[in-house]
């Protein structure tokens, strides 16, 4: 299983991106050290907003590009209505290969 997800940092930016063992990876995103990425390091992750499941690592790469080419006002629309993900996104895009997944946002 692969889990794409979006955090909010101090600087109320967000990041978005894959994995697949969610807990370990918040932690390094939490931690700040030299595991997390780049951009959470100088940011400083805040919260969890949005977590989406998927069964391949090809669908969580699509989603992830796809989100990261989103603008903040966009991403935010996504927040507020995670299960509106087609509404963001192409016609091409097959939406039902993936499940929003609100247990995760409390890790």
């Amino acid at each position: 299983m692969y889990y794409i997800y979006i955090l909010k940092c101090e600087d109320e930016s967000l990041y978005s991106g894959i994995t697949t063992d969610v807990k370990r990876r918040f932690s390094e995103h939490f931690s700040g050290k030299s595991l997390s990425a780049k951009y959470t390091r100088s940011r400083k992750a805040k919260s969890i907003e949005a977590v989406w499941s998927c069964e391949s690592r090809s669908d969580a790469s699509k989603l992830e590009w796809r989100l990261k080419k989103l603008n903040h006002k966009q991403k935010k629309e996504l927040i507020e209505s995670p299960l509106k993900l087609e509404n963001l996104m192409d016609d091409e895009f097959e939406t039902q290969n993936y499940t929003y997944e609100s247990s995760l946002l409390i890790i």
